[in-house]
């Protein structure tokens, strides 16, 4: 593993900052301090293509196989250093030295891999012999696309029965506002059954980003989807984490995206809140 030399930061969430080949650590502002990422998608390729994604060279597509036992070396030598020493202290901003959570996430959808459920054991298996899996949080960051297959269903379960919990990407509800943030053609009734599923399996957030287009918010009536959406899933899931812009996209079309002004992203974060669901607000 190479040192890591400048201080992680949200705005910086490259997957080669340690040298390794499927385990990243980053400063996440929705978790709160440092997070390991697992990154099993290393050929950058997603099946989705959302206008803000960060990842350079995006790809459509699934990851290559996964190499399980790199991926349980990289692990088990990563948190060998950050469990000791001055690891935090050199990585990360004073507010961010703590270890919140693993988190699969990485340059695409981390169900895609054929190997996803059995990566969820060996992250399980490295965090027990840290006698870590009590404290920190294994989490999946997901599109939720590929809830059908089997062996997604059984690592989502997995993830619940150690206490850990799916954010479950929903940026926005109606098909021509999923085509154009998402770049794919699915319904918000198709999303809404996936995300119920998932919520049966692990505690389950709905994650947003929301954000101008071409400085404009997204219309009244996209807003209205999205709350009714959302008010339909209330008591299945656990909240709704609603975020703005950290890192510019890599994708086509970034020119048009911009953070919306705080007033604007307020307003529309207290008509999610009044809801009745637990908001998170990361601006």
């Amino acid at each position: 593993m190479k040192e890591i030399k400048i201080p992680l930061s949200v705005k910086d969430h490259s997957r080669d900052s340690a040298g390794l080949k499927y385990v990243y650590p980053v400063v996440s502002r929705r978790a709160g301090g440092v997070s390991v990422g697992i990154n099993l998608n290393v050929n950058n390729a997603c099946n989705w293509a959302c206008i803000y994604c960060q990842v350079p060279e995006l790809t459509r597509g699934g990851p290559p196989p996964v190499d399980l036992s790199l991926l349980e070396s990289e692990l088990r030598t990563f948190l060998q250093q950050a469990t000791t020493g001055d690891f935090l202290t050199r990585i990360a901003p004073p507010e961010a030295r703590r270890l919140m959570d693993v988190a699969f996430s990485g340059n695409g959808e981390p169900t895609s891999a054929d190997e996803f459920a059995d990566a969820v054991i060996v992250v399980e298996k490295v965090l027990r012999e840290f006698s870590l899996l009590e404290q920190l949080k294994v989490r999946l960051i997901t599109n939720g696309s590929l809830l059908h297959r089997p062996t997604v269903r059984q690592g989502i379960a997995r993830i619940g029965a150690i206490d850990g919990e799916v954010w479950f990407k929903v940026d926005r509800a109606s098909i021509e506002g999923i085509a154009r943030v998402n770049g794919v053609r699915l319904t918000p009734r198709r999303i809404r059954a996936a995300l119920l599923d998932c919520a049966e399996l692990a505690p389950t957030w709905v994650q947003t980003c929301y954000f101008a287009i071409d400085g404009t918010e997204a219309s009244e009536a996209e807003q209205l989807a999205y709350l009714a959406f959302i008010e339909s899933v209330k008591g299945k899931i656990k909240g709704v984490h609603l975020y703005g812009l950290a890192r510019p996209s890599l994708q086509p079309g970034a020119e048009q995206l911009s953070n919306l002004p705080q007033e604007d992203l307020q307003r529309f974060a207290s008509r999610v809140a009044a809801l009745g669901v637990e908001l998170a607000l990361n601006p």
